[in-house]
């Protein structure tokens, strides 16, 4: 356009330059569309999955450890609903009116164990080394995806809230692990160990029958989950030492429980390998999920982009200007469930009941519940 120009051949250029800036826009739109679907594309990708791992569906999973045996009963057990009716410790019905199914309120004891297990939880962990956090409940969706959960189609199992890009958190590990995105970490502050409390919100599309009755799978619980940031050659030694925790809780509490090693079928998206504990549940008369262990290596890091540098210095010669240090890498990301808490008060009410209708508190748990050592039948 500089320079003399007939009017004519600048009119032509004008058109020229208008069509142009129209082709891009619409070119733009086009290209956000497409990174979008790219994007939804590669998070259909999941981790790899660590070379000693079954390979198969659930079925396939394989026991890396038993622990206890069932207790053994003289009467006729009782599930952990009759149990909570006959204590008065649940109103599921008033629930249902007010919120709808798979709603609970918690009362008296029940309410007082849920308190008792989280503190105790909490500091047990916190001897280990751990900062203690609470965390946001609600996120955005985008936080969500990096994490490798799927916040919106047809059996998500999360809650998106309507006109808005955010979500209820299903776990801590999501809000947790949003922590130090978009960081690079120094290497000397690394293992960097959370355990965070907060309440879990899950759709639980699909679940249905006896095996989710009650408090077994519920839309809203509380939980504490352990959460570490660690070098890469260091995370199967921190995935060993989140179960070994998980299982001596449980074995503090006088649970019977078996640790898995799950088979890639049953993985998820984001794990490398995965540890699931399952505790005997008497009166569902079956084994049931307490907790779980993941190892999801850089695959969520990646996608948050939380990197550590080491203050070794590079092996290569620096170009001229450039830094000596050495180029930032992923980190490893790993979660474990220390306490699901309605899960761990159908297995204590459960494992602890008594023929005259009462339930013995776990000892570890008194202190926590101002000394309590029973709950007893409330007097009709």
């Amino acid at each position: 356009m500089k320079g003399k120009l007939e009017s004519s051949e600048r009119q032509r250029l004008i058109e020229e330059g208008k069509n142009l800036k129209e082709g891009l826009l619409s070119l733009e739109e086009d290209l956000l569309k497409l990174t979008d679907e790219l994007q939804q594309e590669a998070q259909c990708i999941p981790n790899m999955t660590h070379p000693e791992v079954p390979i198969g569906g659930e079925d396939f999973s394989t026991i890396r450890k038993m622990v206890g045996t069932p207790h053994e009963f003289s009467f006729p057990v009782k599930d952990h609903l009759q149990l909570g009716k006959e204590l008065d410790l649940f109103d599921f019905d008033a629930a249902s009116e007010v919120s709808g199914s798979k709603f609970y309120y918690l009362k008296n004891e029940a309410v007082m164990l849920e308190m008792g297990l989280i503190n105790w939880t909490l500091l047990e962990v916190m001897k280990r080394g751990f900062t203690p956090l609470t965390t946001p409940e609600i996120v955005r969706s985008s936080i969500v995806e990096k994490c490798g959960f799927q916040p919106r189609g047809a059996n998500t199992q999360v809650y998106s809230i309507e006109d808005s890009d955010q979500c209820l958190i299903g776990t801590a590990e999501i809000p947790v692990g949003g922590i130090h995105m978009d960081s690079i970490i120094a290497a000397s502050l690394l293992p960097l160990k959370y355990v965070a409390v907060s309440h879990c919100f899950r759709t639980e599309a699909g679940a249905a029958g006896t095996a989710s009755r009650g408090l077994y799978r519920v839309h809203q619980f509380s939980k504490v989950e352990m959460f570490i940031l660690c070098q890469p050659e260091e995370s199967d030694f921190y995935h060993e030492e989140l179960i070994r925790i998980e299982e001596d809780l449980f074995s503090s509490l006088g649970l019977h429980y078996k640790t898995l090693d799950m088979a890639s079928g049953d993985l998820g998206a984001p794990a490398y390998r995965k540890f699931d504990i399952e505790a005997w549940m008497p009166g569902l008369a079956r084994f049931g999920e307490i907790s779980s262990a993941s190892n999801c290596t850089d695959y969520q890091s990646r996608r948050l982009g939380i990197r550590f540098r080491s203050s070794e210095p590079a092996l290569t010669n620096p170009k001229k200007g450039k830094s000596n240090l050495a180029p930032p890498q992923f980190v490893h990301t790993l979660n474990a469930t220390a306490c699901a808490v309605p899960r761990m008060i159908v297995c204590i009410l459960e494992n602890n009941q008594q023929e005259d209708g009462s339930v013995i508190i776990p000892e570890p748990l008194r202190p926590f519940m101002g000394g309590l050592e029973f709950i007893h039948p409330k007097p009709r």
